[in-house]
C-alpha cells in the first residue's frame, strides 16, 4: 500500500493531471451554483423542518447554517466525482502505460453504467448523510462518519471505471476489490483540505489502478 501511495502522489502533481482536475473542478463549480440557485428555497424549508424538533431557536439557526454548508460542500464533491466518473478514461490509460508500459487495454467504461453507479452512490450518500447528521458534531467520530460517507461516493465508480479498462481476471477483481474502502477513505481525506479536495475522486482512481497493478509488477 504504501508504495500506491506514493506513485499515486506523484502521479497527481504531473501537468496531466492537475490541468484535468482544473477542468473538472470549473464544471463542477458552474452545475453547482446552478443547482443551488434553483433548489436554495426548498433546501431552506427542508433544514428548517428537519430541525424543529430542538427548542432554542438559536441552536436551530446555527444548525442550519451548518448543514446548508454542508449541503453545498457535498453537492460540489457529488458533481466532481460524477464528472472525474465520465471523462478520466484518457488520463487512467496514459497514467498506466506510463509506470506499466506492457498493459494493454481490455475494454472501457459504459457512460451510462458510471452515471448509474455514481447516482446509487449519490442517493446512498444523501439519504446516509440525512441520518447521520446529529453524529456529524461529534468531535471525532463526526470526521470519521464523513470521512466513510464520501468514500461510498467514490468507492464503486472508482472500481468500475478502473477495472473496465484493465482488468479481466474474476478472481484478481475481487481481491483487489477488498481494500476498495481504504482506498476510498485515503482519497477522501482531501475533502477535508479545501482547494485539494478536486483532487479526491482522481486521486482515488490513481491510487486503485496503480493497487490492481502492483501484484504483477
Amino acid at each position: 500500500m504504501k508504495s500506491t501511495i506514493t506513485k499515486s502522489l506523484k502521479d497527481i502533481l504531473s501537468k496531466d493531471v492537475i490541468a484535468f482536475v482544473i477542468k473538472i473542478a470549473l464544471g463542477s463549480m458552474i452545475l453547482s451554483t446552478i443547482i443551488i440557485y434553483l433548489l436554495w428555497g426548498s433546501l431552506t424549508s427542508f433544514i428548517s423542518s428537519y430541525l424543529s424538533w430542538i427548542p432554542w431557536e438559536w441552536l436551530q439557526n446555527t444548525g442550519a447554517g451548518i448543514i446548508k454548508i454542508l449541503f453545498v460542500y457535498n453537492l460540489f464533491i457529488n458533481i466532481l466525482s460524477l464528472l472525474t466518473s465520465l471523462v478520466s478514461e484518457k488520463l487512467l490509460i496514459k497514467i498506466a502505460h506510463k509506470h506499466y508500459p506492457n498493459t494493454q487495454v481490455v475494454g472501457s467504461p459504459n457512460i451510462t453504467t458510471s452515471i448509474i453507479l455514481t447516482i446509487k452512490a449519490s442517493a446512498l450518500f444523501l439519504v446516509l448523510f440525512i441520518i447521520a447528521i446529529p453524529f456529524l458534531f461529534i468531535p471525532i467520530l463526526g470526521q470519521i462518519v464523513m470521512l466513510y460517507l464520501w468514500s461510498i461516493l467514490i468507492k464503486k465508480p472508482t472500481i468500475y471505471d478502473v477495472s473496465s479498462l484493465f482488468m479481466f481476471d474474476k478472481k484478481h477483481y475481487k481481491k483487489k476489490s477488498k481494500k476498495a474502502t481504504t482506498i476510498a477513505m485515503i482519497a477522501s481525506l482531501f475533502n477535508y483540505i479545501p482547494i485539494l479536495n478536486i483532487f479526491a475522486p482522481i486521486y482515488a482512481q490513481i491510487l486503485f489502478l496503480h493497487h490492481i497493478f502492483n501484484s504483477k509488477e
